[in-house]
């Protein structure tokens, strides 16, 4: 789901670019990082983020219900590939952008 009109996404927050204009005339130190997203299974990690988390919630609510069932198909789909935990587990690495700004 887009961001509201005028606001950029959350997701440009992570690339060195966009932190470069938000925090202009500072000294910004990053590093590359994986952070490990741990749950019981792809199904479990699809109820906490269909649930909880804001962007997903929305996309589910604004589908119909055969479009959820497509969209949550392949988002299992996509999780059990992604899985370096083997069965009975789901571990998803995911990189992001550690970065430390230092006021001149």
């Amino acid at each position: 789901m887009p961001p509201p009109a005028g606001i950029k996404p959350p997701t440009l927050w992570g690339t060195r670019a966009r932190l470069g204009e938000l925090f202009a005339g500072h000294d910004i130190d990053v590093t590359q990082q994986t952070f490990k997203f741990r749950y019981e299974s792809p199904e479990q990690w699809l109820h906490v983020f269909r649930t909880y988390y804001g962007p997903t919630h929305k996309a589910f609510a604004a589908l119909g219900a055969e479009k959820s069932g497509a969209l949550e198909a392949e988002i299992l789909d996509l999780l059990g590939r992604s899985n370096v935990g083997g069965s009975g587990t789901l571990i998803i690495p995911s990189d992001y952008l550690e970065a430390v700004i230092t006021k001149r």
